[in-house]
């Protein structure tokens, strides 16, 4: 007999599959984003809320998935490992208290996202909102970003500076002094900062494309 967490793991490991968030994979199924919050999974006195047949199906048709493929993910018959990753939208990261002096991720206000192929523990995922990192990203791309990686010349990287500000640049060279980045919309203007302005860069090592 199927569980109500087993349909739920499923839909989570669909999201994941597809590189979304829970809300994601609402929104591009044509759904209100709440859809498939946790929030949404009990009712306000306790019982277990299920998810509809009719927003399974549309789920299904957004992401190109038989029902035989979901009854896998129900089962786990795939057998890969997954990992939960914290997600927060790319807008909010810029917001204080989301990440410490490293770059690693503190604090609350984070979602999860449940996904196979993250072997690094301090390993996050952000949301991309808005057209400012076409035709890289787009809004609803998943990005996952390792904090403890090593960066390298060409790598896409996400940079926090002093004042705050959260960018997604490409790494064109990094100095003891400087950092040059070049944009991925070529309507944006490339950035050389001085070191003494960055707090930290990570490393971009998965997006959902």
């Amino acid at each position: 007999m199927l569980t109500h967490a087993q349909i739920w793991t499923a839909l989570d490991r669909l999201a994941a599959r597809s590189g979304l968030s829970a809300s994601g994979l609402a929104k591009r199924a044509g759904l209100d984003p709440t859809t498939f919050n946790k929030s949404k999974r009990v009712t306000p006195d306790g019982r277990a809320r299920w998810p509809s047949t009719e927003s399974v199906a549309k789920s299904l048709a957004a992401t190109g998935t038989t029902v035989e493929e979901f009854v896998k993910l129900i089962t786990d018959a795939s057998g890969h490992a997954e990992q939960a990753v914290p997600l927060i939208g790319f807008a909010e990261a810029g917001a204080g208290g989301f990440f410490d002096d490293g770059g690693f991720p503190v604090g609350k206000g984070w979602d999860e996202i449940a996904f196979p192929a993250v072997t690094d523990e301090h390993a996050y995922a952000l949301e991309i909102s808005g057209d400012s990192m076409k035709p890289a990203y787009r809004a609803g791309d998943v990005i996952i970003v390792s904090p403890g990686a090593t960066v390298r010349k060409g790598d896409r990287v996400l940079v926090k500076t002093r004042d705050g500000e959260i960018m997604v640049k490409e790494l064109k060279r990094k100095t003891a002094k400087a950092i040059e980045l070049k944009s991925l919309n070529a309507e944006h203007r490339d950035r050389m900062l001085p070191m003494s302005d960055v707090v930290w860069v990570a490393r971009i090592v998965w997006a959902s494309q």
